[in-house]
């Protein structure tokens, strides 16, 4: 027997471990719908990974839809409004398949195999339909040969939506000054304030455009759109995101931009040239391949309007980028373009890694599209940054909603993060002055799940006795610097910094017989989830002991001590964003 879903206050009480009937529809949701890691681990994101973007607490379930569309799949049957979500994907498709797919016998076999694959979704009703519609266009895709159907219509729009930016009636449009401005007292009041008119005009003008053909992107367009009386209708709208943008004490913000379409990508750029004018960085995030006319991160190859407008954007296409190789191109280029990874709307379980990381590192979220609303507010569900959407209803309304980030979730800054090292690195260097010898004891943190008080307990009881039993040593234990609220991305930056100050004489990896020791120091005996381990049971000081040899090449003097570094090489790198272990590679 399943669970009631009618019975839940909301849908952050649909966890697993409530009921077995409910785990298993869960599961069965993630699994139809192709979003289970622990199946699936190549394609789909781990919680970890999830994390970055979604602030889940411990045992929170998170499908990536609004909560409408997540209780009327759960719901028994098939309620009116998911068939009509199912009709109008079914729709489009068809519509795509008869414009596009020339070959008449490709075509009715791709046609009658979808709705074969339709019949299954509605009489068993789980998969999300957006979901669906994307399977089957990767199906229709395969197997007709046509890479992307909507390449040419998103030149289009990108060619004539620049030929609009680049005229005079925009240019007077985004640039009349106003009459006055009251309540101004201060010069950089009133750069901010201009600033952010600039910003509201060029996010409601680009908004406007999202329904628009491509002979419809033209000046007439412009002089008509009623700009100046719907901003005069709603004088405040705004306020929320000038708040957000205002300078902080920490610095310039960062910001990732997820567009919408191309054509009102024009616009989107020159909002990103405003924002970086005001000082923040910004990062925009493009579709990794075809989705309708969202622009994609290829599409500058074949798109001479699109490569003249990002000219001086520094394009991204590793998808795995490190914590530490994302931060080293941010400090570089105040511009970045990366590919989201996804065919889809957005999908956390389908974000690659590099998107999942600029989302942690950045400060403010700016999402267009009402399909983003959906999934970003629409939401009961918290994230990780401040995010802000805006889009146009099907009245041509302009809507703008904030959403703050989690008030539990704590970003630690590039800064801080530097700061704590930086703190560490001149201890190091004050006890090398001294003429002490400085050691780093590199051990397991969290790589046995569920154990991250019972590892700092280890690895703290072991250091103690070594203070004892050596003279003149400054020793470094990772454990006494945790931080609640660091995942492994956060402390491996850190910690980096401090491995390569060239400031430890002696890199010290935790044997089995320091844990047996560390345990029998606290009175007790070796639990059976910790018989055995030592430092290459952690993908963490794996790669402490990439870095340790990395730097011993640079100072032979350094004394590597612990388990030999053949025994580490059997796993892969850690987990993103994640302190337990990576599994080991199977041997060939």
């Amino acid at each position: 027997m399943v669970a009631d879903v009618s019975s839940f206050d909301s849908v952050l009480d649909i966890n697993y471990g409530i009921d077995p009937g409910l785990d298993a529809l869960l599961l069965h949701l993630m699994t139809e719908n192709h979003l289970e890691y622990s199946i699936d681990p190549g394609k789909n994101a781990s919680r970890e990974q999830i994390r970055f973007m979604v602030a889940l607490e411990n045992n929170e379930f998170y499908a990536p839809c609004s909560d409408w569309m997540f209780l009327q799949l759960l719901k028994p049957g098939l309620p009116p409004q998911l068939l009509a979500e199912y009709v109008q994907q079914w729709k489009m498709l068809i519509r795509l398949a008869r414009e596009y797919c020339s070959d008449r016998y490709i075509r009715r076999r791709f046609v009658s195999l979808c709705r074969h694959k339709f019949k299954m979704a509605l009489a068993s009703p789980i998969v999300i339909p957006s979901r669906l519609m994307k399977r089957m266009i990767t199906i229709l895709m395969t197997q007709s040969g046509i890479d992307d159907p909507y390449a040419q219509l998103r030149r289009d729009l990108n060619r004539r939506a620049g030929e609009v930016v680049e005229g005079k009636v925009f240019d007077s449009v985004i640039n009349a000054c106003r009459e006055s401005h009251p309540g101004c007292t201060r010069i950089d009041d009133l750069r901010f304030d201009i600033s952010m008119l600039e910003i509201e005009r060029l996010m409601r003008l680009s908004t406007m455009t999202d329904d628009w053909d491509a002979d419809q992107f033209c000046e007439h367009g412009l002089r008509s759109c009623g700009l100046d009386v719907e901003m005069s209708a709603a004088p405040h709208e705004f306020e929320p995101l000038a708040e957000a943008l205002r300078a902080r004490d920490d610095g310039p913000l960062k910001i990732l931009v997820m567009p919408k379409r191309s054509g009102g990508l024009m616009f989107d750029i020159r909002l990103i040239r405003s924002l970086l004018r005001m000082g923040h960085k910004v990062v925009l995030a493009l579709k990794e391949g075809f989705f309708f006319d969202h622009p994609t991160f290829w599409d500058r190859d074949s798109d001479p309007v699109l490569d003249s407008a990002l000219h001086d954007a520094h394009f991204v296409a590793e998808d795995r980028l490190s914590k530490n190789e994302l931060l080293a191109i941010m400090r570089e280029y105040p511009f970045v373009v990366i590919s989201d990874g996804t065919r889809e709307r957005i999908n956390p379980y389908r974000t690659s890694v590099t998107f999942a990381r600029a989302w942690k590192e950045c400060d403010l979220i700016l999402a267009k599209g009402e399909g983003k609303y959906r999934r970003f507010i629409q939401t009961s569900h918290k994230f990780t940054r401040d995010i802000v959407c805006y889009f146009r209803n099907e009245q041509g309304m302009f809507h703008l909603h904030v959403k703050p980030k989690a008030k539990w979730v704590r970003k630690f800054s590039e800064n801080y993060i530097r700061s704590k090292a930086e703190t560490i690195i001149a201890d190091m260097r004050k006890a090398r002055n001294e003429g002490r010898t400085v050691i780093f004891y590199s051990g397991i943190i969290g790589s046995v799940p569920g154990q991250v008080d019972t590892a700092i307990k280890v690895m703290t009881a072991f250091v103690e006795e070594l203070r004892t039993r050596l003279a003149s040593v400054f020793i470094i234990n990772p454990g006494e610097h945790f931080e609640e609220g660091m995942d492994a991305d956060d402390l491996m930056f850190m910690w980096e910094m401090v491995q390569r100050s060239g400031y430890i004489n002696i890199w010290r990896f935790q044997s089995h017989s320091d844990i047996e020791r560390s345990f029998d120091l606290m009175g007790a005996k070796v639990p059976p989830v910790w018989a055995g381990k030592d430092a290459t049971y952690s993908t963490g000081c794996t790669k402490e002991m990439h870095i340790a040899l990395d730097v011993q090449r640079k100072q032979p003097e350094l004394q590597i001590i612990g388990p030999s570094s053949e025994k580490f090489f059997r796993r892969r790198e850690y987990g993103v964003g994640r302190f337990c272990d990576v599994a080991i590679d199977k041997c060939d």
